[in-house]
């Protein structure tokens, strides 16, 4: 929008003007249009600083520029007097300008234009001046010839090598380097010092060499000028006598008596204290450098107080202490403190601050109306106290005319009702010893009326609860009065609401939505009045309503980041994501899609803070997320052994990075080279917290260590592997595990045991010593040394007998220790007797319970496992078949005396017997026990069928059961009439004799109904299981005649044909009508004459004969009605089935019931025209019934 403004950057401008105005009465603007039309005094806007030095190769430049109206005219003086450049043609002043440029390059001396000199600019209004610039040109001199003696110098003893480099302008800057312009290594025992010196402290053999090189460099002319090399050459005690004679008459040995260790002294300054004089807001340096062996080091303190925080720093390695930004605050004594372990030696450095003026009132431009009272304050201070010296137009104020408004007191010239030729420039000059503040301030009197500098119809955008800014730039003298209007009241805007700056600008602290509006200025004084409008606009902040969330995630895991924003609707924001305040990785991995920052396969790089910035034209925010990447460890590593010892040592590891997951564990594994070399082992866990172990080993074991680290998400890679650590060879500690001792046949003993691994071997030579001796009857140990197997077997045993066993481990180093006694037992042999006295309890006619008499322990001949029981069926007590030769077998561990035969079938003859086995296996059976199972209830009919329905009669045929289970004694017949509502009547309960009935013909019954029927066989035991059914008797022929289809009546064909003639005669009058050019709305006719029933029909159409209720007929609980209409063994008869969900149902011509009843409407048939014939009109009856 033009015109519009951030409210920013008129809050810069406001600040700037109401600086202004709290020290001058008034402000001449910078608009070009208002400098073309106000006089102004001189001002000086850029001038060379005072002290300027120049390159003697290079044109001098003296810049002096100054504004006012009319356009100052320029002048100078060159050391007081006037400098007349018409006459140097090498002097050239700039046009508009008072800048110099002095021609060098062309063959001008530098040197002879050295001095000092003084700008003047001056017009109608005044004079202004410069300061006083000192040229001096650059100087780079070079070292004056000299002869430099080697030094020879003892070892241990302080040296220094003086630079006294020559003095330039400005002064140089020094540095040590080799003949290779290779500088020298500078540390706390070697080091330079302010003054260019290089300081040894002690010196070394290696500080021996020819090419001690000072340089200094000029940097205002870019030349290095270079010294003459020092040769120093550091002698050992034994070498002294040699290198008298080898150096002639002359040479400078430093310290030719020995050298020793000795406490520190103070090289520079030299003497207890010295003092130091600095001028302030300069950069103080305090040196101290002293000689000692060993090194010392040197430590700054001040007395009496601390050194400044922030601006005390200790350089040089800790010989200089540098002070920046010197206050008076810092004078004071400092003490620097040189310290080895022989001693300590002190210098105290006093410090005085001195002060060059310094501003604490600079003069201001000063813009009255005629009329008005103002002053000018010129206040500095310095140490000594600077005078302070007025000047008017660049003359002393005393020499001056007169002037009746002005009147001087010391620092402040008070100005009362000025007139139009008050106008001047006015210089205050402060000085001291240290040096001179010179300002320019100007009286410009001025009569005008008020002028807007604002651009009008201003639109100002901000943000609620923010400050608003309104501009109302303006310029007048007298200063006008500023007043703010809101749209059309008429009161003026003030109060803590609103704050009038006296720049003129509106200041709303918090502005609101209810501040929107247009807003006007008025600028009044006594020559006139001016107005400017400005409109306000306040938006809704933007907010981060769903800041983004710390994000924990695993390697090449997703991470995703969330920013929701709410915004003003007038604006539009732009969401920029960033990673540690810096923009995104530029790759694929990093998908920003407006407000969702997704990371892809997230790696140890992605870690750090995400940021969501939000911008929009009028405000900004923004919300952080940290992103924390999980990984597993590092490896560990730098694997250390340490305090060995024959059984033990001592591993410990450096850990690695754990990747921000916690290290909870180290694992301690081994690899060992002799028996299993190549596999590692686990050894020992150690907490996450420790970093060694102390490691229990085997004897006679090459070890090699390595450790894992575990965190959370998994296992690091192993460290490198540790040295190899061997541990002496000793007598096995242990005896192999597993001793056994079983017989594979009934006279041997096979002694089996766990051989040891190779880590337990101990040492060289392992051999078993295997013993065995008869529990009972035996006291002498048989015994066999074996080596490389893990089993012994002891030939000639009686049969399953019991023996103590034992194997101990021996090496060339000894025995273990003496082994455990186990038991174990000769072969085993088949059982020799069978249980006796077996006898059977009939629990019911499926479950039998078999008894027996257990066999004496001792004809077992093993450890006895249990019993079994064979048993088989012999046939059914109903009928003779085939016998049933299938043995089944029942297993009872233990030392059992009965057990359970389930699983018989009822009314049966069953023969058994009983057996007892051990390891070895089965003994003979016992002799064969017969057991019959008494009646049962039998097992539902095989199948139940209705047929031959009739008016009030159904006939019922079904199948016996297929297991009778007992003698049947005959069949149940329940059933219960359905009504339409499928709710069931009374149940009604007939008993059918056995005697080869299968089938039944129940009667009187009533016609077209459904009935539900029960049927179940029984023996002397009782009812078995039910099957049930349901049928529908026969329609009666009355009322079946009188369902006679209503499409095949005379009176019902003839009404259709009258319908159709009269549709026939409507459609031709209206065809006639419409060939005549009459207009008959035959369809709007139709619509309102429409009626379904007198739609023609056709024969297929199938609307008509059908008639039923409005709902389906539904199933009745409990029964099920397959398609066939019988209802099949095994078949449940309680399971759901819906009415209808089967075959068509319809009668033959002998009026035979074919297929399943159906309740179905004739859904699909109707809808989708598929049959050419209507619905029969009995279907439609059964569907009402």
């Amino acid at each position: 929008m033009p015109g519009m403004k951030s409210s920013r950057r008129s809050s810069s401008t406001a600040l700037l003007l109401l600086l202004t105005h709290l020290v001058a009465a008034l402000e001449v603007p910078l608009d070009s249009k208002i400098l073309d039309e106000l006089p102004q005094p001189p001002t000086i806007t850029h001038q060379s600083p005072k002290d300027y030095i120049i390159d003697p190769r290079d044109n001098i430049l003296i810049q002096c520029e100054a504004k006012g109206k009319p356009a100052p005219r320029f002048s100078w003086t060159r050391n007081g007097t006037h400098f007349n450049i018409d006459k140097d043609p090498r002097v050239m002043m700039k046009p508009n300008s008072g800048t110099l440029l002095i021609d060098i390059v062309g063959g001008g001396k530098a040197e002879a234009y050295e001095g000092e000199y003084q700008c003047t600019a001056r017009n109608d209004r005044g004079t202004a001046v410069s300061n006083k610039i000192v040229i001096r040109q650059s100087r780079s001199p070079m070292w004056a010839k000299e002869k430099i003696e080697p030094k020879v110098v003892q070892e241990g003893a302080s040296l220094v090598l003086h630079c006294d480099p020559p003095s330039g302008l400005p002064p140089p800057i020094i540095f040590w380097m080799d003949n290779s312009m290779q500088r020298f290594t500078q540390d706390a025992r070697v080091s330079q010092g302010l003054n260019g010196d290089l300081y040894f402290s002690n010196v070394q053999p290696e500080d021996t060499r020819a090419d001690y090189i000072c340089y200094a460099r000029f940097n205002h002319t870019q030349t290095i000028q270079q010294k003459q090399p020092i040769s120093v050459k550091v002698m050992t005690l034994g070498t002294i006598n040699e290198t008298y004679g080898v150096y002639p008459n002359g040479t400078e040995l430093y310290g030719d008596s020995p050298a020793g260790e000795r406490r520190p002294s103070i090289l520079t300054p030299r003497g207890t204290s010295s003092r130091k004089t600095v001028l302030r807001g300069q950069v103080l340096y305090l040196e101290c450098i002293a000689e000692g062996l060993p090194t010392p080091v040197i430590h700054w303190t001040k007395e009496g107080g601390e050194l400044p925080a922030h601006r005390a720093f200790e350089i040089n390695f800790k010989k200089t202490l540098k002070i920046i930004h010197v206050s008076e605050a810092d004078a004071g004594k400092y003490r620097c403190t040189a310290k080895n372990y022989l001693g300590t030696s002190s210098h105290v450095i006093v410090v005085t601050v001195k002060a060059a003026p310094y501003w604490i009132s600079e003069p201001k431009n000063l813009v009255l109306a005629p009329g008005e009272d103002g002053r000018l304050i010129c206040r500095a201070n310095g140490n000594p106290k600077p005078a302070i010296q007025w000047l008017v137009n660049g003359f002393p104020i005393e020499n001056a005319p007169s002037d009746i408004s002005r009147e001087i007191m010391e620092d402040t010239i008070s100005f009362t009702k000025v007139q139009t030729s008050s106008s001047a420039v006015y210089q205050c000059n402060a000085s001291n010893e240290h040096g001179y503040l010179l300002a320019n301030a100007f009286v410009n009197v001025l009569a005008e009326t008020p002028r807007m500098l604002s651009e009008p119809d201003q639109v100002y955008q901000v943000i609620a609860n923010k400050p608003a800014l309104l501009d109302c730039e303006f310029f007048g003298s007298p200063i006008p009065q500023i007043q703010w209007f809101k749209d059309d009241q008429g009161s003026v805007l003030h109060g803590d609401s609103y704050i009038v700056h006296e720049n003129g600008t509106l200041e709303i602290a918090f502005a609101q939505k209810n501040d929107s509006g247009t807003y006007t200025c008025i600028a009044t004084n006594t020559l006139g009045v001016v107005q400017n409008q400005a409109t306000l606009q306040v938006k809704d902040p933007t907010t981060i309503i769903k800041q983004p969330r710390y994000q924990s995630v695993q390697t090449l895991g997703t991470a995703v980041f969330e920013c929701k924003v709410k915004h003003d609707p007038t604006l539009s924001p732009t969401i920029i994501w960033l990673k540690n305040n810096e923009e995104l990785p530029d790759d694929n991995r990093h998908r920003a899609s407006g407000d969702v920052l997704t990371i892809l396969e997230v790696s140890e790089e992605d870690q750090g803070s995400y940021t969501c910035v939000v911008n929009t034209t009028l405000d900004t925010n923004s919300a952080t997320a940290h992103l924390t990447v999980l990984d597993r460890p590092d490896p560990p590593t730098d694997l250390e052994l340490t305090n060995p010892r024959d059984r033990s040592v001592q591993l410990s590891w450096i850990p690695g990075e754990e990747h921000n997951s916690p290290i909870t564990k180290f694992l301690v594994e081994y690899e060992e080279d002799q028996f299993e070399p190549g596999l590692w082992r686990h050894l020992a866990d150690v907490e996450g917290t420790q970093t060694t172990a102390e490691l229990q080993l085997s004897p006679f074991v090459n070890y090699v260590f390595r450790v894992v680290a575990v965190n959370e998400i998994g296992r690091s890679e192993p460290s490198l592997p540790s040295e190899h650590y061997f541990t002496q060879p000793a007598a096995p500690d242990e005896n192999p595990s597993g001793v056994q001792g079983l017989g594979t046949d009934p006279n041997n003993l096979v002694i089996t045991w766990e051989p040891l691994k190779g880590v337990q071997h101990n040492g060289p030579g392992l051999t078993y010593k295997v013993s065995w001796r008869q529990k009972v009857g035996d006291d002498e140990w048989t015994s066999v040394m074996v080596a490389n197997v893990s089993k012994y077997v002891v030939s000639g045993t009686p049969e399953f007998s019991p023996y103590e066993l034992k194997v101990q481990a021996f090496n060339s180093f000894g025995a273990a220790p003496e082994p455990e006694i186990v038991i174990g037992y000769s072969g085993e042999d088949l059982p020799m007797l069978a249980p006796s006295n077996v006898r059977v309890h009939i629990v019911n006619s499926t479950l039998a319970k078999v008894h027996w008499d257990p066999v004496p322990p001792k004809s077992v001949r093993g450890f006895l496992k249990g019993y079994k029981i064979y048993y088989w069926k012999q046939g059914s007590l109903i009928k003779r078949g085939k016998r049933h030769t299938e043995v089944k077998i029942l297993t009872f561990s233990g030392d059992k005396s009965h057990g359970m035969l389930p699983g018989l079938e009822p009314f049966s003859v069953y023969k058994l017997n009983v057996r007892v086995f051990n390891g070895k296996g089965e003994g003979p059976p016992s002799a064969d026990v017969t057991l019959k199972t008494p009646e049962g209830v039998p097992s539902s009919p095989a199948y139940l069928k209705i047929t031959s329905p009739m008016l009030d009669s159904l006939t019922l045929q079904w199948g016996p059961p297929l297991h009778p289970n007992g003698i049947l004694k005959g069949y149940t017949l329940k059933y219960q009439r359905i009504n339409s509502t499928h709710e069931l009547g009374p149940l009604v309960e007939i008993t059918i004799p056995a005697e080869n009935e299968t089938s039944w013909t129940l009667r009187n019954l009533n016609y077209s109904t459904r009935y539900k029927f029960y049927l179940s066989a029984f023996t002397r035991v009782g009812p078995g299981s039910e099957l049930t059914e349901e049928a529908i008797t026969v329609m009666d022929e009355a009322m079946a005649s009188r369902q006679v289809d209503i499409a095949t009546q005379g009176w019902f064909i003839g009404l259709m044909c009258a319908i159709a003639l009269l549709i026939l005669i409507l459609l031709i009058v209206c065809f006639i009508k419409r060939n005549k050019g009459g207009k008959y709305p035959v369809k709007e006719k139709e619509d309102a004459h429409a009626d379904p029933e007198i739609q023609p029909m056709k024969e297929d159409d199938g609307a008509f004969g059908e008639y039923s209720d409005t709902e389906d007929h539904k199933p009745l609980k409990g029964s099920r009605t397959p398609s066939d209409g019988t209802v099949k063994k095994g078949v449940s008869d309680d399971s759901l089935v819906d009415y209808g969900e089967g075959g068509e149902g319809q009668f033959n011509e002998d009026g035979s019931f074919i297929g399943q009843y159906s309740g179905k409407k004739e859904k699909e048939t109707v809808e989708g025209n598929e049959s050419s014939e209507a619905p029969s009109p009995v279907n439609a009856m059964n569907s009402f019934v």
